[in-house]
């Protein structure tokens, strides 16, 4: 029954991982497997992982192989344990069917953000900005004048209270 719920039958194999290219295969058959069934684009799979489209892509084609981090994280997103996603022979279960998800909000907002920070217009005055400042900066724009000095003043009360702390230690 968990089996049917998660669109796989596991048939357990013992598989070495010393770098085979068989191996790398596999896995990269089972991770091209996993994102089908559970009809995930290679997108929305890089975001969640939080890196680019084509680092995923050579994921499921045995190009490169996903670090223990990548591999945690693809088994919490499929719900299995990591032992699994590495030891598993996964066959699809053809009759059961999963809605597409929705892109999420942080695929657009991430899209452009990266629009914005490397939109040539923007580069002079994102050069000497670290990541922080180049979010901040980026959202401030997107406020209205008023609410941009809402935050102006948030800022400044928050500044002079850290003074005055700091001041009094």
């Amino acid at each position: 029954m968990l089996s049917s719920l998660f669109c796989i039958n596991i048939t357990y194999t013992h598989l070495r991982l010393d770098g085979d290219k068989m191996n790398d295969n596999l896995l990269a058959k089972r991770l091209r497997e996993l994102r089908k069934c559970h009809n995930y684009t290679q997108e929305y799979i890089a975001s969640y992982l939080n890196i680019i489209r084509q680092t995923y892509s050579h994921y499921e084609t045995g190009r490169n192989t996903p670090s223990t981090e990548v591999l945690y994280k693809l088994a919490t997103l499929y719900s299995i344990p990591v032992n699994d996603l590495m030891q598993l022979t996964i066959e699809l279960t053809p009759n059961i069917y999963y809605e597409p998800p929705a892109t999420p909000n942080s695929v657009n907002e991430l899209s452009n953000y990266l629009s914005y920070t490397n939109d040539p217009e923007n580069e002079k005055k994102l050069k000497h900005l670290n990541r922080r400042e180049k979010e901040l900066l980026y959202y401030f724009e997107k406020l209205n004048l008023r609410d941009q000095e809402d935050i102006l003043d948030f800022i400044r009360i928050k500044a002079k209270k850290t003074q005055f702390y700091s001041s009094n230690d």
